[in-house]
């Protein structure tokens, strides 16, 4: 059995008919960079399954990681699925992907200014082919949230009577429970009664056969990187950026780490750490805090005297 012919049984098996529609979007992209992979000269869809190695496998992870690692790890996790499908159904031999070694990915620490935040909002605001991408960043910025779930932002999370937002993270399921500024609800209420007529808060502004669709995951920071580029915005920024933008403001505020928790979905503390170690105003605020402790002290044993 050819590699595409597997495929395309798991997407006739139920497995497949029970993820969301959106996991089923992702799948098919990441399945798409699989099945057009050239190894030694033909694409990796055309072999016959027990013909692909361990060998081709790695050659195929190392072309996907020429694209980014977050992406190529995405790619081989959902061609071990296809290939585990496979074993199960009794279709292959084996999973030649199951003992290629995935790369980590190096933390990203970029971090947008204020002044850069407010650009992008100007420029995507200014056109209504890009409002809705503006929305979806300054969703993400405030409510220190992934670009994922914004975009699938849905108007039944929104409680417009008690200007809530009730948000459950597709990642790790976490659900959080966030009030909306006054500025962003008087936003949210126009784009209600822009788009209300479908479930989405923000979907890309046209129709495509007669239905509003949300942005997906791999045409977000496309358009976005044009919208960038179109604001003047420093090439190493990105759209996802966001999250860890204003995560990183709760931590120079001198919010705590129970409190950020609430707000980002974080389970562990560990998560939040990184925000706090490399954030030097964090480190000045706590040592101006500590300052006026010990004035107070001191002030306080001076007048018990």
């Amino acid at each position: 059995m050819k590699l595409s012919k597997l495929i395309e049984d798991y997407y006739s098996s139920y497995e497949y008919k029970q993820l969301r529609e959106e996991t089923k979007i992702q799948y098919k992209y990441f399945l798409n960079v699989m099945k057009n992979t050239q190894v030694e000269g033909k694409a990796l869809c055309q072999y016959n399954v027990d013909k692909i190695t361990t060998k081709m496998a790695k050659m195929s992870y190392n072309e996907w990681c020429e694209k980014g690692i977050s992406m190529a790890n995405h790619v081989m996790s959902v061609t071990r699925v296809i290939f585990n499908h496979g074993l199960r159904e009794e279709l292959c031999l084996l999973n030649p992907f199951a003992n290629v070694r995935r790369r980590t990915a190096e933390r990203r620490k970029v971090v947008w200014g204020r002044e850069d935040v407010q650009k992008l909002l100007s420029v995507a605001y200014g056109d209504f082919s890009t409002r809705n991408i503006g929305l979806i960043a300054q969703m993400a910025y405030e409510w220190c949230q992934r670009l994922g779930d914004m975009r699938t932002l849905t108007w039944d999370n929104i409680d417009f009577d008690a200007q809530t937002v009730h948000i459950e993270q597709s990642k790790r399921r976490a659900e959080v429970f966030l009030p909306i500024s006054d500025e962003l609800f008087s936003m949210l209420v126009q784009q209600r009664e822009d788009f209300g007529f479908q479930p989405y808060v923000a979907p890309r502004p046209y129709a495509i056969k007669g239905e509003y669709r949300p942005y997906t995951l791999h045409k977000l920071p496309l358009f976005g990187r044009e919208l960038m580029e179109r604001a003047g915005l420093p090439k190493e920024l990105r759209l996802s950026d966001l999250r860890r933008t204003g995560t990183t403001e709760m931590v120079e505020g001198g919010v705590g780490i129970g409190q950020i928790m609430s707000v980002t979905g974080h389970a562990n503390p560990q998560s939040v750490k990184p925000y706090i170690k490399n954030t030097l105003k964090s480190a000045d605020y706590a040592l101006t805090q500590r300052k006026m402790h010990d004035k107070s002290m001191t002030s306080a044993a001076k007048e018990s005297v």
